[in-house]
């Protein structure tokens, strides 16, 4: 995916704006689910979410290249404030294309950061069909959601957990488009590890789940989870064929249970997760038995979610969200 050299620029670039994000061994994750459970914080990065490190690494290779015209990209949120806090470093201008429903704190914090934000489409993809048109329209560079400067830059992460915490047995991950999955597949290969990589979708989002298996992408009709990190319809042809070589497995989370393990994040660490951010640690619950006395990592994505919708996780709810 890079190699030594192009991962030490990335390095570079993202240290620039941002210190490493912490990992921690948390004690009442092990006594709650019998394995030594180390959460990698990418909720404390400058925009909440691990996807800051892949914006700044694309960007500034970008600039680098002499192609400083305005961008524009799709997104449910994260990878939407990656580029414009990005972007704005740059001297760039960044339009960001949001689906109707999207989180309304989100888009409020893409707007500050610069972004001009237009509300599109029923979900992720249909906003990003309607991206690439307004792309051509006006004379904008897109940005995909999963590219290769993206994983170099979001890679950083599993660098600095590895380096922390050592070879762990397993790392749990969950999948968006991609990239974070494969920056840890890629981190794992190329430190030498023998770390299982395992991605987690939601049950009502999981077209990487069914490709997985298939071999090939299968995209899905619908979608209907409030984990928005993860709504994805249509597989990207890249991240699926990384994936399906370097993930041992898929694991499929319900909300139900992305929302108990949001709870059980506030309460054993009293860390804040959006619903992919909680992803991975659900998978853990899921596969509690199976990680039994094993070192396993767990990448909290972000922590990016509405504070009314938090409010009702923590009530014991789990938001309901109408497929599309």
């Amino acid at each position: 995916m890079y190699t030594p050299a192009e991962l030490e620029k990335a390095k570079s670039i993202v240290y620039e704006t941002m210190t490493p994000t912490l990992q921690h061994n948390w004690p009442l994750l092990e006594a709650e689910l019998g394995c030594e459970v180390w959460l990698k914080h990418e909720n404390h990065t400058p925009t909440g979410a691990f996807k800051v490190r892949g914006g700044l690494v694309h960007m500034r290779l970008r600039q680098e290249r002499g192609e400083t015209n305005g961008v524009i990209t799709a997104s449910t949120g994260n990878h939407g404030q990656s580029i414009p806090f990005a972007a704005k470093r740059e001297g760039v201008t960044a339009v960001i294309v949001v689906p109707e429903n999207n989180s309304a704190e989100k888009n409020a914090a893409m707007r500050a950061l610069g972004a001009e934000l237009v509300e599109t489409g029923h979900d992720f993809n249909a906003a990003k069909d309607a991206m690439e048109r307004m792309a051509e329209d006006r004379n904008l560079d897109i940005v995909p959601s999963f590219d290769r400067e993206l994983v170099m830059g979001v890679s950083t992460y599993a660098h600095e957990l590895f380096e922390a915490a050592g070879e762990l047995d397993a790392v749990y991950v969950p999948i968006g488009m991609g990239s974070g999955c494969c920056g840890v597949i890629a981190a794992r290969d190329m430190l030498g590890l023998k770390t299982e990589v395992i991605g987690v979708v939601s049950t009502e989002a999981n077209a990487y789940a069914l490709s997985y298996k298939a071999g090939k992408a299968i995209s899905t009709n619908s979608i209907g989870t409030f984990a928005e990190g993860m709504a994805v319809r249509i597989p990207h042809q890249l991240a699926l064929d990384y994936i399906i070589e370097g993930c041992s497995r898929i694991v499929e989370v319900s909300d139900d249970e992305i929302a108990e393990a949001m709870r059980l994040a506030y309460r054993a660490t009293h860390n804040i997760t959006e619903g992919a951010g909680a992803g991975a640690l659900a998978g853990i619950m899921n596969e509690r038995e199976l990680m039994a006395g094993k070192r396993v990592g767990a990448i909290v994505s972000g922590g990016n979610i509405d504070a009314e919708r938090y409010a009702a996780v923590l009530s014991g709810k789990t938001p309901k969200i109408k497929g599309n």
